[in-house]
């Protein structure tokens, strides 16, 4: 299979996005280069196109974390098995997907190093060092790295052993400092996920079975991809006290005593990579957002005959000169490829502009510009081109969105009983609001009958409704889904 992938032809067709939403997936991650397979099983090789996607994410997300006082470090990959198990739910949830180094070398070490799976232990432990008195506090800090967890099934980007996220740990004098830490960094995840990746969420809370492993409270912001699945798309978590007693991180407060700090973290990972793919792709492959896409107009030279070549090369450079250093523009020269070819490579992967380029646009100061969202397409004078692509970029990025809004509100049904969320979510998926009264056997119930979990309690839940096992009147509307 790994050889089949490699020799791929990128110019061929893709699979149906409406007929076989899995194979479409894999085959838009393949074929735009995004990532490949590699020879550890359940890990990925992330190509340089898709990297690039990933730097203009973690830019944009990086500035905002900075803006709110957030500065960057890095602690080790390796987590001795002690402090991993100082708080018994952490260990207890990540046990069974921990990868362990046993071994230095040709020697046994004396104590396990699990290969960090997220960094609260490691973190923490570092904070009872730093953390004296309440002069020490906040201390807000984020790494970008990896993690392993290892996971039995995986998808590129989706779900793979090692993954490419952040991670912010806080501690705080006072519960209220952490929690409104946790619910700014969780709106700092929307804002991103919908004004950078035009990606709608839903945000709020979720229930006791679904939190990070130790958390007092998580919240998560929820979306919605193409096929009617849902994809958390990023998590914050209130500690309460729970690791800081477990670390011994106490200080002298302002009165002179002591007192435990209270804790934080927040992460967004390259899975979100896999959630612009599901929800903005067509069947022609990829539709980037303008705000992170590697290429945001792509030029595709046109000519017939040697002679021409010459005359449209120098015309495409006027182009590029006239576009400016604030638009990122490639020429597509590649030889031995026909432009039609070309078309279809650069929808497949994505740009969200192409511009045309022939010897009658030269002769005519003009080019041809296509919006790869509509693939509309539109002539547009060499004068007036930087102004008209800055006008499309920023067109396509808020109708990416529109077009992903309108596609949530669609897909999101309301039900009483578990047979009408069997049938919405046989036959046309989505999210469906539903009353949940509070127990975690009802929620169990409603997961083992049909498959789908209680994404998110929203803040702005309006309304009450029954819940769906035990028929509770007037309980808590929260949102249902099959997820990734």
């Amino acid at each position: 299979m790994a050889k089949q992938e490699k020799t791929r032809d990128y110019g061929q067709k893709i699979a149906s996005r409406a007929e076989d939403f899995a194979a479409w997936y894999n085959d838009v991650v393949l074929g735009a280069q995004l990532a490949d397979y590699s020879p550890v099983r359940g890990a990925m090789v992330i190509r340089p196109y898709g990297f690039a996607l990933w730097e203009h994410m973690q830019r944009f997300l990086d500035t905002r974390f900075k803006a709110t006082g957030v500065e960057n470090a890095y602690f080790p990959l390796l987590i001795p098995e002690s402090l991993l198990a100082k708080e018994a739910d952490h260990v207890e949830g990540f046990v069974p997907e921990v990868a362990w180094v046993t071994h230095g070398g040709t020697e046994k070490l004396e104590e396990r190093l699990a290969v960090r799976p997220t960094s609260e232990a490691i973190m923490m432990h570092m904070y009872s060092q730093w953390v004296q008195s309440w002069r020490d506090l906040p201390m807000v800090l984020n790494q970008w790295n990896s993690v392993v967890r290892w996971e039995l099934r995986t998808r590129l980007f989706l779900r793979t052993s090692e993954f490419l996220w952040q991670e912010g740990h806080t501690v705080h004098a006072t519960a209220e400092e952490a929690t409104a830490r946790t619910l700014q960094m969780l709106d700092v995840y929307r804002a991103f996920l919908e004004e950078e990746l035009a990606i709608p969420v839903i945000v709020g809370r979720k229930t006791p079975s679904e939190r990070f492993p130790g958390a007092a409270e998580t919240y998560t912001a929820e979306a919605l991809m193409g096929d009617g699945r849902a994809l958390q798309s990023g998590t914050s978590h209130d500690f309460s006290d729970h690791f800081t007693k477990a670390f011994e991180i106490d200080f002298l407060d302002r009165d002179g005593g002591r007192s435990y700090a209270y804790s934080t973290s927040w992460g967004l990972s390259t899975r979100t990579i896999g959630g612009i793919i599901m929800v903005h792709g067509d069947e022609k492959g990829l539709i980037l957002p303008p705000k992170v896409a590697p290429v945001q107009v792509i030029i595709v030279p046109i000519w017939r005959k040697d002679e021409e070549q010459e005359t449209v090369r120098a015309y495409v450079d006027r182009v590029q000169a006239a576009l400016g250093s604030n638009v990122r523009v490639r020429a597509d020269w590649t030889e031995e490829k026909s432009p039609g070819w070309k078309f279809n490579e650069w929808e497949l992967r994505g740009a969200p502009l192409r511009i045309e380029a022939g010897p009658r646009d030269a002769a005519s100061e003009s080019v041809v510009l296509v919006r790869r969202d509509t693939r509309e397409k539109q002539p547009v004078a060499l004068a007036d081109l930087s102004g008209r692509v800055d006008a499309l970029l920023a067109e396509v990025q808020q109708s990416l969105y529109d077009r992903a809004l309108a596609y949530q509100r669609e897909h999101t049904f309301e039900a009483t009983d578990i047979e009408q969320m069997l049938a919405i979510l046989d036959d046309r998926r989505g999210f469906i609001l539903a009353g949940w009264c509070g127990s975690a056997e009802c929620e169990a119930t409603v997961k083992e009958r049909t498959r789908a979990t209680i994404r998110v309690i929203p803040f702005d839940s309006a309304g009450r409704a029954p819940c769906p096992v035990c028929d509770t009147p007037d309980t808590e509307r929260v949102y249902y889904a099959r997820a990734y």
